[in-house]
């Protein structure tokens, strides 16, 4: 197993099968679900922050609010995507911080640093216990679940099979 958070041919990287979302998996590849199959991104901040800074009502303030931003391995600086009746409003978060560890980043939200943007599964927790506060939940984006794909072959390797027999267990459990 490996991880790359850019998008490869897994085959030609001699991989047997790898994980994306819908939108980015070729049409010729068999595409079983992964994790829950609606996910969405949620934005939060400690009640600190937000007793200090104000809270903001529309995507647009965040660029006057400190950003907790995520960085991915690449280098890359994930957006933050808002959508609401149609409309996409993207923030390229600034603030104090930018990390590519997500524990890291939810204990600097919690901690009053800013605000934070991923996944509800990632700060459920968080949110449940108080720890920080959903802002713009009238923004938040929703999208399908993760897949793990691989290409139609008539003979799959064993552990493979395993694995993809497991995972539909699992989806129909």
């Amino acid at each position: 197993m490996s991880t790359d958070d850019t998008f490869i041919d897994v085959l030609a990287a001699g991989c047997d099968a790898g994980i994306r979302y819908d939108e980015s998996i070729a049409r010729d590849m068999i595409a079983v679900p992964l994790g829950p199959r609606t996910q969405r991104f949620v934005a939060a901040a400690s009640p600190g922050y937000l007793a200090a800074h104000g809270t903001p009502k529309h995507p647009t303030d965040l660029l006057r609010h400190a950003c907790i931003g995520h960085c991915f391995p690449s280098g890359v600086l994930a957006a933050w995507g808002f959508v609401r009746r149609g409309k996409v409003v993207k923030i390229t978060p600034s603030g104090p911080m930018i990390a590519s560890m997500l524990d890291l980043e939810v204990h600097a939200a919690e901690s009053g640093l800013g605000l934070i943007y991923t996944f509800d599964e990632c700060l459920r927790p968080s949110l449940d216990s108080g720890a920080l506060v959903p802002v713009l939940e009238d923004w938040w984006q929703s999208f399908s679940g993760p897949f793990l794909y691989y290409p139609s072959r008539t003979h799959m390797p064993a552990p493979l099979r395993a694995f993809v027999d497991f995972l539909k267990g699992e989806v129909n459990a």
